[in-house]
């Protein structure tokens, strides 16, 4: 959520930043934040003018009875119940006009950093850098969920059953190898420096609107029926509402946290679910990282966070690229946002296994998240970045490390939490 005082300030500022995120159909917005603020600011003017003259005209009431003059202090009475009244109606017009700004506010898009390439969508996302070279073997690598039968690693049909598409049974070393990725990806961000934290899984609906727009909500979150309670799509939701309505001293900022969660998603939207694979599911399970920091250190935190997914998955001998998402694919509260996408070797190309991104200032806006300066409080910065999330991880790992014989290599950082195994036969 932007400032108040910058569409005031620089609305024209504003309108071009949506139409570099291609959105014209929300320019209507701004100029209607500020017909409701003015028309708000001229009440509030209107109040206060109201409460001098209540409060003066009151005076006069004792005044007035103490000289017998009964009938005149009635009047005033009179006229002080009437400011009562218009003053109550005010108000309430007040709190109408407060919540049409905010309802605005919220969808009117976050400003994005002058370094984030134009585009409609993520067909024009840029390439930045590419980590390890990409192999395609002299043999045939089969379609994940095969490799994982052939392990009798996976069951689809048996979640089908009790569940629909979208979800799944993880058996035997399969099972193991996600938990070991988990258990890995957790002590690595824990090296870097990271507390380790496993948050709550339900979240209510204030936190929901601080944390993501209302367009991401409704195509992700599943609502917990006759509750104000949502399933996390992911841990940085509950995360980053753990610092809601805080003031955090300067000197212990950053905060940097790594968080384990499962996670439930829709997936509503073009892609839909897949019925054979674990690439778009329901369910999942995800280590996350997230950093709350000052505004002046968000762009140096926000190149850490997706060279360490870079840097853990080089470790596991997967190659990977980094994509810079256009400004038609930024969320609308993203000021800057870069995917990490593994390699196939079956497709031969990358997929997207993790993204980072930079909010700025705006979650810490809607949660009121600030932080204590020597000159006063000023608004936390917020980043989140995805360490690992086994699914879709479990495709990059096995196409890559998948020997000709049909085993799979185990990568030697993984191997202790694989009792010490160096292959799965």
């Amino acid at each position: 959520m932007l400032d108040i005082k910058l569409i005031r300030s620089d609305p024209e500022r504003v309108k071009e930043n949506i139409r570099k995120k291609f959105q014209d159909e929300k320019l209507v917005l701004v100029d209607e934040v500020l017909a409701l603020d003015e028309a708000f600011r001229q009440s509030k003017g209107r109040g206060d003018e109201l409460r001098r003259q209540r409060n003066n005209i009151s005076k006069e009431i004792g005044k007035l009875m103490s000289q017998g003059k009964r009938d005149e202090a009635e009047d005033v009475k009179r006229q002080v119940a009437a400011i009562a009244q218009e003053l109550e109606e005010m108000e309430r017009r007040e709190a109408e006009m407060t919540e049409e700004i905010r309802k605005r506010m919220l969808v009117i898009p976050n400003l994005i950093d002058d370094s984030v390439p134009i585009g409609k969508d993520d067909s024009e996302n840029v390439e930045v850098e590419r980590f390890g070279e990409p192999r395609v073997p002299d043999y045939e690598v089969p379609y994940h969920t095969d490799i994982m039968e052939k392990f009798h690693g996976i069951d689809l049909d048996s979640a089908r059953r009790t569940s629909g598409n979208g979800f799944y049974y993880l058996m035997g070393d399969i099972a193991r190898l996600h938990s070991a990725i988990l258990s890995y990806a957790r002590d690595f961000m824990i090296d870097k420096g990271f507390t380790y934290c496993v948050p709550p899984f339900m979240i209510r609906s204030e936190v929901v609107s601080g944390v993501m727009s209302f367009a991401e909500m409704e195509n992700m979150m599943y609502k917990i029926e006759g509750e104000d309670l949502y399933l996390i799509g992911t841990s940085e939701h509950s995360m980053i509402g753990k610092f809601i309505d805080q003031i955090l001293p300067e000197e212990s900022l950053p905060r940097t946290l790594t968080s384990y969660s499962p996670c439930f998603r829709k997936e509503v939207g073009a892609h839909g679910i897949e019925e054979r694979g674990v690439y778009r599911i329901h369910q999942f399970e995800k280590q996350e990282m997230i950093v709350v920091c000052k505004p002046e250190e968000s762009m140096e935190w926000f190149h850490k966070l997706y060279r360490y997914t870079v840097e853990l998955f080089r470790s596991m001998d997967i190659p990977v690229r980094t994509l810079e998402c256009c400004s038609g694919d930024l969320a609308d509260l993203k000021v800057k946002s870069i995917d990490v996408e593994a390699w196939s070797p079956r497709q031969q190309k990358y997929f997207e296994v993790g993204s980072c991104s930079n909010l700025g200032d705006a979650q810490a806006r809607r949660l009121k998240i600030r932080i204590k300066g020597k000159d006063g409080n000023y608004f936390a910065h917020t980043l989140n970045n995805t360490v690992v999330a086994p699914p879709r991880m479990l495709i990059a790992f096995l196409e890559n490390n998948l020997q000709e014989d049909g085993s799979v290599a185990i990568p030697e950082p993984l191997r202790m939490y694989m009792g010490g195994k160096e292959r799965l036969e």
